[in-house]
């Protein structure tokens, strides 16, 4: 089995205590639906920056930021992305990039 990154990025954020219980009550869900497969549920990230090539700092993460993580065990990149499907970012406006982690 391989693991792949999950990487979140975007999503709007709760308004509400209520919504708030409600998104996290989703994304526990979603985990729970995938059993065995999280390796680490991983958590929200705050703002980041991004060192360019050439030594210049963006602030805020740039263009595209992270807004969170986890890692998942499975059988392929194909396997991967079904199981991302059913992400709650999704649903919130927000996009998830996965990548193979390879082992070293």
């Amino acid at each position: 089995m391989a693991k792949y990154l999950f990487v979140y990025h975007g999503g709007s954020m709760p308004e509400t205590e209520a919504e708030g219980m409600a998104v996290m009550a989703q994304w526990q869900a979603w985990f729970e639906q995938m059993g065995p497969a999280v390796v680490d549920a991983g958590n929200p990230v705050g703002l980041s920056s991004t060192v360019q090539s050439d030594g210049i700092v963006e602030a805020n993460g740039g263009s595209n930021p992270v807004s969170g993580y986890s890692i998942i065990s499975t059988d392929s990149q194909d396997a991967a992305e079904t199981l991302a499907q059913g992400c709650p970012i999704r649903e919130r406006g927000g996009s998830i990039e996965i990548a193979e982690i390879m082992e070293m």
